[in-house]
């Protein structure tokens, strides 16, 4: 396709790297967005956690609900300190930043995935209502694993990269 000179973004012969520094870019904000979306449906689990009564007390006090809130927790702050990383590197215009945004890209969107199941697991049936949002959450963090590049995408960039540059 020709464009015209005055409405070329950069330099001539330099738009596949153009675009790929872009999609590196974005792939950071996905990742932001899948940390959002796992804290919130943490939130939610724990807040239901705390109310939900069974057998004459809450099931915060469940030994198996407590395990899944601890993990739930611990992915999304690791997903959050990756992403957090990812994003340092951009601003310092360091190269690894493409190889950061695509392990916090699949990191997040994955763990963001796992929360967001669990906590409808953690809510039981009303999990699946749209009134508790997790349902939401739980279609949105499937979209993380998807755009900006499948996780299997992104892990192939991330393997490659790592191992031939």
């Amino acid at each position: 396709m020709e464009v015209p000179a005055e409405n070329l973004i950069g330099e001539e012969g330099t738009g596949f790297a153009n675009l790929m520094q872009t999609l590196s870019v974005n792939r950071i904000f996905c990742a932001a967005q899948a940390v959002g979306i796992a804290q919130g449906a943490l939130e939610i689990a724990m807040n239901h956690a705390r109310e939900r009564v069974q057998f004459g007390n809450t099931i915060a006090h469940l030994t198996p609900i407590q395990f899944m809130i601890a993990d739930m927790a611990t992915a999304v702050e690791a997903s959050r300190l990756l992403t957090r990383k990812a994003a340092q590197l951009v601003d310092e215009h360091d190269k690894k930043a493409v190889v950061f945004g695509g392990m916090a890209k699949t990191f997040a969107s994955d763990t963001a995935m796992q929360v967001t199941t669990d906590a409808v697991q953690v809510l039981g049936g009303s999990g699946y209502m749209k009134e508790n949002n997790v349902e939401r959450m739980m279609r949105d963090a499937k979209l993380t694993q998807i755009y900006t590049g499948t996780n299997q995408i992104t892990r192939m960039v991330t393997g490659r990269a790592l191992l031939f540059q």
